[in-house]
């Protein structure tokens, strides 16, 4: 094997590795917080497609906030992005260089990001850290997630993010539609049907804002969420099967539309930013009465199952060792028992020490008294 590959192989090993040890971290500051859940900045993770705005609209809010007098916090998660236009407080291009992962590792564009994002993740706790001791002094946390939207929402690195700031502060999800291109019924639609499984892949309360109303209007958009009717009159005009199926799977989403808070927004213009942080409040105060149980109860549900896993390792190395050995081992795996376990280990360590000692002195005796009948003799 070439010796560059099999590097760069044990340095996603050692990746993978730090990545669960993260999630490990992470684990325990959700317990730590879950008790003493105190007023908090809301967080506002800003998701799109490639386009739609995202980082101007976030630019927005930074500007609005400032305007308005709330006290907001940036974090940009977009390694690959060249300049922004605002000032973000926590950066991971300060951490992770997205062109010396991409050769160093040999990836491409989309793979230097995913990779960056992972590398990042792994010191997450430490973001979330920052954060809480700033949380008195901040209103909003403003973050900006990379333009390839599955790679924040579909990988590992996004997960634990985006659990680490639910299980510590109140967590709204905002997607960012880009409202010119969804006049198209079809696009409209994959746009939805993308909303909703972010929606179920984060178990968080969505906001839909559709961006540059200054160009064309969201009214048509929420017309089609509010009346299957003028939808299915829009889809018309289209014969293929992709309009049967659009117009099917409206039918389906409408539980969805009806439960979704959605909002006009213009990043050029700032119009519809009063609406949407009115939406945020609402959807915070949303989080508070129904997320955030269900989030303790997934999360203790994770705990659980963590625990009955490590027990049934440490039974089965149990019975390995057993059965290796020809005697009965004992395993100890919750705290208490390590402790336990640990007090004994050092209790062993003093009896073998004692009885080093003692063979010791029996040795000099021994060889006193040889020394004493040679000078006899």
């Amino acid at each position: 094997m070439d010796p560059m590959e099999s590097s760069s192989e044990q340095d996603i090993v050692e990746e993978k590795q730090k990545l669960v040890d993260s999630m490990d971290k992470l684990r325990v500051s959700a317990g730590s917080s879950s008790s003493n859940f105190k007023k908090k900045p809301v967080i506002i993770i800003v998701v799109g497609m490639a386009g739609s705005g995202k980082t101007s609209f976030l630019h927005r809010l930074v500007c609005h906030t400032f305007d308005s007098k709330s006290r907001g916090y940036v974090v940009n998660l977009d390694p690959a992005v060249m300049s922004l236009p605002f000032g973000a407080n926590i950066d991971i291009r300060d951490t992770v260089k997205y062109k010396e992962v991409m050769k160093q590792y040999n990836l491409g564009p989309n793979g230097g990001i995913l990779t960056s994002l992972n590398l990042f993740a792994t010191k997450f706790d430490e973001v979330v850290s920052v954060i809480e001791k700033r949380a008195d002094q901040l209103d909003y946390v403003l973050v900006d997630t990379p333009g390839q939207i599955e790679i924040f929402t579909w990988s590992a690195s996004g997960a634990i993010i985006t659990e680490a700031f639910a299980s510590t502060f109140p967590t709204v999800v905002t997607y960012v539609v880009d409202t010119p291109r969804s006049t198209s019924p079809i696009t409209f639609m994959s746009n939805m049907l993308y909303a909703c499984s972010i929606l179920y892949k984060t178990r968080l309360p969505l906001i839909l804002a559709f961006n540059k109303t200054d160009v064309a209007d969201h009214k048509f958009a929420l017309e089609w969420m509010e009346d299957f009717e003028v939808f299915q009159a829009a889809i018309q005009t289209d014969n293929s099967y992709t309009s049967t199926l659009a117009n099917s799977l409206s039918l389906s989403l409408y539980e969805f539309y009806r439960n979704i808070r959605s909002v006009g927004v213009s990043a050029i213009s700032g119009a519809g930013m009063d609406d949407f942080f009115k939406s945020i409040e609402a959807s915070a105060q949303e989080y508070m009465e129904t997320y955030k149980a269900d989030l303790d109860k997934r999360m203790s549900e994770k705990e659980r199952l963590e625990e009955e896993r490590k027990k049934h390792e440490m039974e089965k190395l149990r019975k390995d060792m057993e059965s290796s050995q020809g005697g009965t081992v004992v395993l100890n795996t919750g705290l208490k028992d390590r402790d336990a376990a640990e007090k004994m280990m050092l209790e062993e360590d003093d009896e073998d020490f004692q009885d080093e000692e003692d063979s010791d002195d029996a040795i000099d005796e021994d060889d006193e008294d040889e020394e004493m009948n040679r000078y006899y003799l």
